[in-house]
């Protein structure tokens, strides 16, 4: 019994950690930061649940930032060494790499994916799962993105991005692609929307 309220409370602390350095790094740099803090547990699953573990191929993660939906694809059962996480920031960089060692972390620009991937991907990735900031970018920026994430991934791999915005991060209605949307995860603060895009 001893040995689980010191696991639980070892957990907090690293909760708190997390928070304060995601704050650090919005105070800094407030438009590349996706969140004020790190994703919520029932939105990081809800974006796992969408990633079919018998899969083949690498699972790609966009802003990983200190790991909250990384976490989630190890619990939803993707092995850690298929995760390839792409991140901006050296500090997190750093802590993913301690966090997750048999994972690829790489120290990049995310909105660069065709470039920043190149010598990275082996073979097609299964699933591009995005905890970016979208929604402050131009909407071009935003379709690039995903046309490099699609050309990146097997074809019908799930591009499946959060946002906490009511509209949806990318429009419906780009040809060839389908979309499908969560319930709102109200238990996120703040609420959000997992969307999933697929091209056949």
């Amino acid at each position: 019994m001893p040995q689980r309220s010191s696991a639980r409370a070892l957990k907090k602390p690293l909760r708190l950690d997390d928070e304060v350095r995601f704050l650090r790094s919005w105070i800094e740099k407030p438009l590349h930061m996706g969140a004020v803090m790190p994703s919520g547990k029932v939105l990081a699953r809800t974006m796992a649940s969408y990633v079919d573990r018998d899969a083949k191929g690498p699972v790609v993660e966009l802003g990983p930032g200190t790991g909250a939906i990384t976490t989630a694809l190890l619990a939803h059962g993707i092995e850690q060494s298929r995760l390839v996480l792409v991140e901006f920031n050296p500090t997190f960089c750093a802590l993913l790499r301690e966090r997750y060692p048999q994972a690829t972390v790489v120290q990049g620009d995310a909105y660069a994916l065709r470039d920043t991937l190149w010598e990275i991907l082996k073979e097609p990735a299964s699933a591009v799962v995005s905890g970016l900031p979208l929604v402050t970018k131009p909407m071009l920026t935003r379709l690039k993105l995903i046309r490099d994430a699609f050309s990146a991934m097997s074809p019908g791999s799930p591009f499946i991005q959060f946002t906490y915005s009511v509209a949806p991060p990318i429009p419906k209605t780009l040809p060839g692609v389908s979309t499908e949307a969560s319930e709102r995860v109200w238990m996120n603060l703040p609420p959000a929307r997992v969307w999933v895009y697929r091209k056949g």
